[in-house]
């Protein structure tokens, strides 16, 4: 017997195209910034290496959102009523942790450790792509699509880190962590967005 979704659980509108790139690119900031780190470490980065760490991000950063979309669907119906203030808190509140971080200093600590261990990247991955759960979850309240989303933010993650890792040596994790502001002023305006649409 097919699965087959709630009426109330269908989304309500979809993003646009360069919403969905815009937003994408927002959510590979942080991934970037890790890449850029990684490479910077490195005397050397074959292609081939950077492709890989940009697919394992890639994949980890693309099912997220979907994760969190599917638990934020299923607590929709019963929020219905106020879930756009939901999502502008979250997604506004991920936009300042993500400004706020792009503002801080890197620690010198966490700026030696190198994880080139399979399994500390999938770690690094997922740490990286808690903020594309949130923002699934987000989307979920703000009754928006995500598959399209999802595979945007994934192709978007595995380019940025294959970038970051490759060109990381000659630009240093400023302009990584720089990154992040921008991400955060993207969500912002998305939770912003959103408010202003069901309010008006």
């Amino acid at each position: 017997m097919p699965f087959v979704v709630p009426d109330q659980l269908h989304p309500k509108s979809s993003m646009t195209l360069a919403a969905i790139i815009i937003l994408a690119f927002a959510m590979s900031t942080d991934a970037f910034a890790v890449a850029i780190a990684m490479g910077a470490r490195r005397r050397h980065v074959h292609i081939k290496e950077a492709l890989k760490t940009g697919l394992l991000f890639g994949v980890i950063e693309g099912v997220t959102p979907l994760v969190g979309w599917a638990l934020g669907s299923i607590a929709a119906s019963y929020v219905e009523s106020w879930d756009h203030w939901i999502a502008f808190v979250l997604l506004g509140g991920l936009g300042l942790r993500m400004i706020h971080e792009g503002f801080k200093q890197p620690d010198a600590d966490t700026e030696e450790a190198a994880p080139r261990a399979f399994w500390l990247l999938v770690l690094t991955g997922f740490a990286t792509s808690i903020d594309a759960m949130v923002v699934g979850l987000g989307l979920a309240f703000a009754g928006t699509s995500i598959v399209a989303p999802a595979l945007a933010i994934g192709l978007a993650t595995l380019t940025m880190v294959t970038l970051g890792m490759l060109v990381g040596r000659r630009i240093g994790a400023v302009v990584g962590r720089r990154a992040e502001v921008f991400g955060g002023l993207v969500l912002i305006g998305v939770g912003s967005a959103t408010l202003w649409q069901h309010l008006h």
